[in-house]
């Protein structure tokens, strides 16, 4: 399950796209906080498709079902072939991983199970579940920090992007940082020794963000349907549009990044909602 993917070719600068958070169900008709999540899901695969970002393959960062049904994961699975590319997965606090990984790996025509991905020369994917059964939260066992560690060992002189679902920087928003990755300190503690350790990138918050922790560059990513409200300590919607990221890796280390939303068509949660 964790063996290496391995890109080889001449190529300097690798770009892919990262979704994440489609909360799919069972039923097609089915929403999340007044939102149909299959038919959001695939509006942001459709305005990939028509975005002329040339890209290599594609990260989905968890939480892929709402309501851990098969239908859901071959929804997904039958969704994503429309981009014609190689798409790398982890679970989210949502997943239900059994039916996941059963489904998913029935699809290996299109998604991959593999954590580790090596990029050209120079840079290398690192894959982490941070998923702790049945809570929101996030933690990463034992097992992932000495995965991760022997990762870094192996392959020091190449740049890393660290990829999981949970955040580390804060929101500013009390009820969703209770459900962050709550061993951050031992990522860091992993990750220190390697100076070519250059990006940490996640979902699971349902918004944008950009930053920096520990001299690490950290990337937040829309979901693919509702949106949660920044800066607010008690549960709340917003009414921005689903998106997606696109990312480049360059050389020399550099990561250039946007985040893309959905432009021909509206979603709008049911802002009456207090939670879910």
């Amino acid at each position: 399950m964790f063996s290496t993917y391995t890109y080889e070719t001449s190529a300097e600068v690798f770009k892919f796209v990262q979704i994440t958070d489609p909360h799919l169900f069972k039923d097609e008709k089915s929403e999340l906080l007044g939102v149909n999540t299959f038919q959001s899901f695939n509006q942001v695969l459709e305005e990939i498709k028509e975005s002329g970002f040339h890209y290599d393959f594609v990260l989905a960062t968890g939480d892929l079902v709402q309501d851990s049904s098969n239908e859901g994961y071959v929804h997904f699975c039958e969704q994503v072939k429309k981009l014609e590319k190689t798409v790398f997965w982890i679970p989210g606090n949502h997943d239900f991983q059994p039916k996941m990984f059963e489904i998913l790996n029935q699809h290996q025509d299109n998604l991959n199970a593999k954590k580790h991905i090596l990029l050209g020369k120079h840079w290398q994917i690192l894959m982490l579940d941070s998923q702790v059964f049945g809570v929101p939260h996030g933690e990463l066992s034992q097992y992932q920090i000495d995965w991760l560690l022997a990762k870094l060992k192996d392959h020091p002189d190449r740049y890393s992007l660290i990829v999981l679902h949970h955040h580390i920087l804060p929101t500013n928003s009390a009820w969703l940082d209770q459900h962050n990755l709550r061993n951050a300190h031992d990522l860091a503690d992993v990750l220190a020794p390697f100076s070519h350790v250059k990006g940490i990138l996640y979902g699971h918050i349902h918004q944008e963000m950009e930053g920096e922790w520990k001299g690490y560059k950290v990337m937040a990513t829309p979901s693919t349907c509702i949106q949660f409200k920044p800066d607010h300590h008690t549960f709340t919607l917003d009414c921005v549009q689903p998106g997606w990221r696109e990312v480049e890796l360059h050389p020399d280390g550099r990561i250039e990044t946007r985040v893309k939303r959905i432009q021909k068509v509206q979603f709008f949660p049911n802002m009456h909602e207090e939670g879910y």
